[in-house]
């Protein structure tokens, strides 16, 4: 009876190591010129709560070298739409979990948006997001020289951010901001009309932390995983 049980508590002990918990899969969006390993703290706690690897989708996006080039439209958003789709395709509770940095939120959102994913998504963070736009990209269509704050990037005003306002990009919302962000507050203004530049219209709550643009993703990977 003893070795029965003790056989029982083995096959237990294995079965539980071997067989992740049923948890949303995750997609974490890096940022302008940024990487996967941009995320490695919120990936490494997400392990440490469970998440297999195969739960876990980080695709890399844009021309890692200029950060001019890269907007949010064409080849920037192949990489982060299929891993949206690699990731409600695997997930065992039907629904993903999407956290991007930069501009890599508003790149996630985006493609969230167009292909009607939303109601897909249960929680989406955007962390140093630019969903107002930047001034220092300048206000559409002046001063918008580059791809980055063209008519698909990140000007103030662009057609591309103004046709996402009011949009859903998930069951909840949340954005990460900060105003020691040397990004988007540029010449220390944070404010887009009154409203921070990294604020999500329809939130469900917005958290401010006193670090720089990439410690906001660095630094807050405990409130990242605890919120999905």
């Amino acid at each position: 009876m003893r070795s029965t049980m003790l056989l029982f508590a083995l096959l237990l002990l294995v079965c539980g190591s071997t067989h992740a918990a049923c948890v949303d899969t995750v997609v974490l969006v890096h940022g302008n010129t940024g990487s996967p390993s941009d995320f490695q703290a919120t990936h490494d706690l997400l392990r440490q709560r469970g998440y297999s690897e195969s739960q876990i989708i980080a695709p890399s996006w844009g021309n890692g070298l200029c950060a001019a080039c890269n907007d949010h439209n064409g080849s920037e958003e192949t990489p982060v739409r299929e891993a949206i789709l690699d990731a409600l395709a695997s997930s065992c509770t039907g629904k993903i979990d999407v956290i991007g940095h930069s501009m890599g939120a508003t790149l996630a959102a985006h493609e969230i948006d167009v292909m009607g994913a939303a109601g897909s998504v249960n929680t989406f963070i955007g962390i140093a997001g630019a969903f107002h736009g930047l001034w220092s990209c300048g206000t559409y269509p002046f001063n918008v020289a580059t791809s980055t704050c063209g008519a698909w990037g990140l000007s103030v005003n662009s057609p591309l951010l103004n046709g996402m306002q009011g949009h859903r990009f998930g069951t909840k919302m949340y954005s990460f901001k900060s105003y020691a962000d040397e990004i988007n507050c540029y010449g220390g203004v944070c404010l887009v009309y009154g409203v921070h530049t990294s604020q999500i219209q329809g939130e469900t709550a917005s958290y401010t932390f006193p670090y720089g643009h990439y410690g906001l993703l660095w630094y807050t990977a405990t409130q990242q995983v605890n919120l999905l």
